[in-house]
C-alpha cells in the first residue's frame, strides 16, 4: 500500500476491519511494524479461527493510494453492499459546523504540506473530534481511524466520522463495517455512494461548511427546524 509512513498500527487494523479480514480487533494475535529503508513492513498474525475462515476469500493486499478498489478480483467485490447502520444517532446543526472546523484545526500534517486528508471521530457524548488520522490516501485516512478507533475501544456508533475529501462508494463501505451511522464531508459525494449509503440507512451530510451543508440521506439524524 502506498500510505503517509506514520499511525501505521492504526492502519494495518483499521483496514483489517474496513475489508472484512477480520471483524473485531482482537482476532488480530500480533503486530510487528518492521522498518526498512525503502518502506514500511506491518507483519500480523490472526487467531486460528479466523485464520482458517480467510482462506476461502481472495485478494491481493497491495495497490496504490487511488481510487480503493485496487486488488479486488471481482465486480461482485467492488460493488458489495454495504452493512446496515441502525444507531439512533441524533445531533444538531451547529455540532456538524463545529465538526468541519475541528477537523481542520487538527490537520497537523495538512496544515505543513496542503496535501493531505484527514478523517476524524466526533463523539456526540463528549462533544469534540476524539480522534484524527491523516494519510495522503482518504482510504488510508479513514483506515487508520477506523484502527485507532478499534484499538481504543471507542464504538464507532457513538458519534460520527467528519471528512476531508469527497465521499466515494468506497468510503461509504468502509464506515458501514464499523457501524458508524453518519459522514460528514466537505466536499460533494458521488452518485453510487448517495445510494449505498441510502441502502445502508447511513446519513449522508456533504459539502459541509463553517455555517452550512447539504444533507443526502436519512435526514432524521439532523435536528433542523
Amino acid at each position: 500500500m502506498m500510505a503517509t509512513p506514520e499511525d501505521i498500527e492504526d492502519f494495518a487494523v483499521g483496514f483489517s476491519l474496513t475489508e472484512g479480514i477480520v471483524e473485531q480487533a482482537v482476532e488480530i494475535a500480533t503486530i510487528e511494524i518492521v522498518p526498512h529503508a525503502v518502506g514500511i513492513e506491518a507483519r500480523m498474525t490472526l487467531r486460528a479461527s479466523r485464520s482458517e475462515q480467510l482462506e476461502s476469500r481472495r485478494r491481493r493486499l497491495a495497490g496504490p493510494a487511488g481510487c480503493g478498489l485496487c486488488g479486488i478480483e471481482s465486480l461482485e467485490a467492488a460493488v458489495r453492499p454495504p452493512r446496515k447502520v441502525s444507531a439512533a444517532l441524533r445531533v444538531g446543526p451547529g455540532v456538524v459546523f463545529s465538526s468541519v472546523s475541528s477537523l481542520r484545526e487538527h490537520q497537523r500534517l495538512n496544515q505543513a504540506t496542503r496535501a493531505v486528508h484527514a478523517a476524524g471521530f466526533w463523539s456526540v457524548r463528549e462533544s469534540r473530534l476524539l480522534v484524527v488520522r491523516e494519510d495522503v490516501g482518504r482510504h488510508n485516512a479513514l483506515d487508520k481511524l477506523a484502527g485507532a478507533l478499534a484499538r481504543s475501544s471507542v464504538a464507532a456508533d457513538r458519534g460520527f466520522i467528519v471528512l476531508s475529501s469527497r465521499l466515494s462508494i468506497e468510503l461509504v463501505q468502509k464506515a458501514a463495517a464499523i457501524g458508524c451511522p453518519m459522514l460528514v464531508a466537505i466536499s460533494a459525494p458521488t452518485n453510487y455512494a448517495v445510494r449505498a449509503a441510502d441502502a445502508a440507512g447511513m446519513t449522508v451530510v456533504a459539502v459541509a461548511r463553517d455555517d452550512s451543508f447539504e444533507l443526502f440521506t436519512h435526514a432524521q439524524r439532523i435536528d433542523t427546524p
